[in-house]
């Protein structure tokens, strides 16, 4: 680690190269991640209960409040049994990697019930940070995200944001920060649920309705 141990450099391909084995061990032990993403900061773990419920804990979200899946291929979802329904398929060969969130049904069994949304799917983005995409496939596993903040606060865009406000996590190192600089101002992704008979948009975001519609035009919301 660098800047005083505080962060790990996440930047160029050596840096993330170099970082992986540390970052996979990290995993391992079930504590948390905070990395950036092609929108915010995010806070992420392995996706097994006692990984999940430490990112809950610190995090201190409400179980009305799932995580998100991102992952760096398809076979990510396999492996989980999470389904692409149709529009959900037509969909993610459109915009996959990029900035949209599909809420997926499947995964029982397989993916801890905080990941699961009231109604009923699992969120999950395949990320095109190029960074990410590299840990992941590493790594061989999706993580969980989360926006890196406190409630109140708005996600993090800088590395700097995280260790102000989880000095103590970061020195005790049940937190990691990856440092991949100072992201760009942008819209969160677009999420839209693909569990229910047609497809809608349960948060407008960086892809538009309109442009959704192009390739599944029977989908409903953010009109």
């Amino acid at each position: 680690m660098r800047h005083g141990a505080l962060t790990v450099p996440f930047w160029s391909p050596a840096e993330i190269q170099g970082a992986i084995r540390e970052i996979v061990a990290h995993l391992a032990e079930r504590r948390v991640l905070a990395y950036p993403t092609e929108t915010v900061y995010g806070f992420g773990t392995a996706v097994d209960h006692e990984s999940v419920e430490a990112l809950v804990r610190m995090k201190r979200r409400p179980a009305s409040k799932p995580f998100l899946l991102l992952i760096a291929g398809s076979d990510m979802l396999e492996r989980l049994g999470l389904v692409l329904t149709p529009s959900a398929a037509n969909l993610a060969a459109r915009f996959w990697p990029g900035p949209l969130t599909l809420v997926l049904p499947g995964g029982d069994h397989r993916v801890p019930k905080r990941l699961r949304g009231p109604e009923g799917g699992v969120a999950v983005r395949w990320t095109p940070h190029e960074g990410l995409q590299t840990l992941l496939r590493a790594y061989g596993e999706p993580i969980t995200s989360t926006s890196a903040n406190r409630p109140g606060v708005a996600p993090a865009i800088s590395p700097g944001e995280i260790v102000a406000q989880w000095p103590d996590e970061i020195h005790r190192g049940s937190l990691m920060v990856l440092d991949g600089g100072r992201l760009p101002e942008s819209p969160p992704s677009t999420v839209v649920d693909c569990t229910g008979r047609r497809p809608r948009v349960i948060r407008p975001g960086v892809l538009t309705a309109n442009t959704l519609r192009e390739c599944v035009p029977d989908l409903v919301g953010n009109v």
